[in-house]
């Protein structure tokens, strides 16, 4: 497959550049020159890197649970007292120092400050500090690496959400799952290397949108493959009315057959994406019903995982989901639960996501560790930014809403080779980095490393210029590995 890789990648630009300059060999020669990679550099590059990791890695598979729309790290893991004792006082000025603010605060000459409403306890060995929203979560926190000093220069959910997901504000960038695809490619084929789930809340929602899970300039084989809650989890998949398995099979030869006499004509790398696309959702036709047939799960998972987790398209539901297609060898699945924008009666509607997200996290900690395979999958838990400590509109200790806050805020990430603990720390107030702060590039390169990728080295070559996911920036960090 690799030598063959290489060998349309020298053909098609050999073929391309003659037949558009029609100048023979001393053309050829003159490109060379031009454009050096013309001639194959470039697939020799892509053929070194196909399937294989730079070194070896602490993860084989990546679960993702973003919670779109921003959690208050205040009200759920970073406690402080402070908030407390200056309830409903002007956050000091030599604190907020100038920060530029959403245009969603009316008032910008008054930050009265939040305390959160809710309990806070310490637990684990590492006496983590976390809410009374968040049971479940307390119950594995030693299994937990929170890491509270994240922060982004995005301000507004559509560029914060798209950085997260594909290191970049602006969009046709390839998503983190595609370059893990591109990297790594698949454990089953015939399953796809990274799968997409959705799910909404009670809360106030941001939308989601293709653009997040695409392959960008990477080859289609690499965008994420959206799983529905409906009667059909992947749409397209199944046969036509009047069609067979074997009329689908003697379809997709004769289909394969044109579309390589296409691919010896133009030499689109793209014709071949098509083909095994084609050939992938083939597979997949027997593959899909048996993993997300969740009826068959146990008693005792159902009750791990809760009600809501035979319910299609809950965040339950996807939870066990995800489980079920990493333990099948998908590489990367991304979940997206909707309803965290707490601009306006937070504390109601946090209630409400906690409870729809709290017990299905633990539980998918939970049940990883007792099939054997946490160390070797890394999970994810967070959203695009944090919150304020100051209230966006009318205060009351049992009701308030906080703007964004993109300078620091907190998320989790456990198994796959981290090393449990709290990581990271803010000051008083719980507005500014102290300690240890990481961005978003720094948790790209983490994430990367922890499934043996060197995140300078996971690079393709597009217009002139050599794209990855963490851009020009990103360190690993190393305090967090175990």
């Amino acid at each position: 497959m690799e030598k063959e890789f290489l060998e349309y990648g020298l053909s098609m630009n050999r073929r391309r550049f003659l037949t558009s300059l029609g100048m023979g060999i001393g053309g050829a020669a003159l490109g060379s020159l031009l454009v050096p990679d013309l001639f194959g550099s470039r697939a020799e590059e892509e053929m070194v890197m196909a399937g294989l990791p730079h070194f070896a890695p602490k993860a084989k598979r990546i679960i993702y649970l973003f919670q779109n729309g921003a959690p208050s790290q205040l009200d759920l893991f970073d406690y402080k007292p402070t908030l407390e004792k200056m309830f409903g006082e002007d956050l000091p000025a030599s604190v907020r120092m100038g920060q530029r603010l959403t245009g969603m605060t009316a008032d910008q000459t008054k930050f009265p400050l939040a305390a959160s409403m809710f309990k806070f306890n310490q637990y684990g060995q590492h006496r983590a500090w976390i809410s009374e929203l968040l049971p479940h979560t307390a119950k594995v926190v030693d299994d937990l690496c929170i890491i509270r000093s994240l922060y982004t220069e995005a301000i507004n959910h559509d560029p914060a959400l798209t950085f997260f997901q594909t290191g970049a504000q602006v969009g046709n960038r390839p998503s983190m799952g595609a370059w893990l695809s591109y990297g790594l490619g698949s454990e089953n084929k015939n399953l796809p290397a990274f799968c997409v789930l959705l799910s909404k809340g009670k809360g106030n929602g941001q939308g989601v949108y293709s653009k997040l899970w695409t392959n960008g300039f990477l080859d289609s084989v690499h965008q994420g493959v959206q799983f529905s809650s409906g009667e059909n989890p992947v749409l397209y998949l199944n046969n036509p009315d009047g069609m067979d398995k074997a009329d689908r099979r003697n379809m997709l030869d004769k289909l394969a057959e044109l579309n390589e006499s296409s691919f010896e004509t133009f030499g689109d790398p793209e014709i071949k994406a098509k083909v095994q696309q084609y050939e992938m959702a083939y597979r997949m036709q027997t593959a899909v019903p048996e993993v997300t047939d969740l009826s068959k799960e146990p008693e005792h998972i159902v009750k791990l995982y809760g009600p809501d987790c035979l319910v299609p398209g809950t965040y339950a539901a996807n939870c066990l989901l995800a489980r079920k297609l990493s333990e099948s060898g998908v590489r990367f699945v991304q979940l997206y639960h909707q309803g965290w924008d707490g601009h306006n009666n937070l504390p109601s509607e946090i209630k409400g996501q906690c409870l729809d997200t709290d017990q299905a996290s633990a539980a998918l900690i939970t049940d990883l560790k007792q099939r054997g395979l946490l160390d070797e999958t890394l999970v994810i838990w967070g959203g695009e930014f944090g919150r304020t400590n100051y209230c966006q509109g009318p205060l009351t200790k049992e009701n308030y809403g906080r703007d964004h806050h993109p300078r620091c805020f907190t998320m989790w990430m456990a198994g796959g080779g981290v090393k449990p603990g709290v990581y990271g720390e803010t000051d008083e107030f719980g507005y500014n980095i102290v300690a240890n702060p990481v961005h978003i590039h720094d948790f790209h390169a983490t994430a990367l490393h922890l499934m043996g990728l060197d995140h300078e080295k996971l690079v393709y070559k597009h217009l002139g210029r050599r794209y990855r996911l963490t851009d020009v920036a990103g360190k690993v960090v190393k305090d967090i590995i175990a």
